[in-house]
């Protein structure tokens, strides 16, 4: 009895020195780790807004000379010049970018884009005329107890409300005017872009092989192109020719 006593108590004794020796070993590795991280915080150097901004401007300089990580050639990125010059001009100057461009039809474009702003400045003189001739005769009336400086104003708007809601009208319709202004100045940019790029990336010259020509047709329908009357086989007409 008392060697069993003494193998259970010696049995407890190392069971509980291994339990301690573990727990120490694994306090030190975590302490090791915490060390190594604290270590890898001071060696990586914290980027700035001045470094951060430096990397994104390298990065879209990249972007320029590659496309999903090909290189451009010479060729891809002249067309992609001579194509930002055209939008850019036009931007700044409607009608500039479609005379870099050239082409057959730039005598068509040009009389469109100018006669649309010319178009819109007449139209936005004319609601804009009538907005200010309705506001003084709406501010006078208030200042003067519905009294009437305009004789024009005089029969036609009698009440004060009809008057402030023409008033309205002709400021919304001046004020849209301004909006498809800067529409047709859009469409002139992307006209002069997107033939820029059509021009310089397919094949889309003045010659297209496409020709009018006047003819014969022949109006027999039996066949018989020996028949006396030959002339009367015959009738003028128009010949469309394609090349492919």
């Amino acid at each position: 009895m008392p060697k069993l006593i003494t193998l259970i108590l010696l049995v407890f004794f190392v069971f509980v020195s291994r339990a301690q020796v573990d727990s120490t070993t694994k306090n030190v590795e975590l302490d090791n780790v915490a060390l190594d991280t604290t270590a890898v915080q001071d060696t990586v150097k914290k980027e700035t807004k001045a470094e951060r901004k430096a990397r994104q401007k390298a990065e879209k300089e990249r972007a320029k000379f590659y496309y999903k990580d090909i290189l451009k050639d010479s060729a891809r990125l002249h067309i992609e010049h001579v194509s930002d010059i055209a939008w850019k001009r036009s931007a700044m100057l409607p009608g500039w970018g479609q005379i870099t461009n050239g082409g057959k039809y730039l005598w068509i474009k040009l009389p469109i884009i100018y006669g649309g702003f010319i178009t819109a400045y007449f139209v936005f003189d004319y609601w804009n005329f009538y907005y200010q001739k309705f506001t003084k005769e709406a501010v006078y009336r208030i200042d003067n107890n519905g009294d009437t400086s305009d004789p024009d104003l005089a029969n036609g708007y009698t009440t004060l409300d009809g008057l402030i809601r023409q008033k309205d009208n002709f400021r919304r319709y001046r004020d849209m005017t301004i909006l498809v202004t800067a529409v047709w100045w859009a469409g002139n940019i992307i006209e002069a872009y997107t033939d820029s790029m059509l021009r310089n990336r397919y094949n889309i010259g003045d010659d297209l092989g496409f020709k009018i020509n006047p003819t014969l047709l022949p109006t027999n329908t039996n066949g018989l192109a020996f028949q006396s009357n030959f002339a009367s086989l015959l009738t003028p007409g128009v010949k469309l020719t394609f090349n492919f």
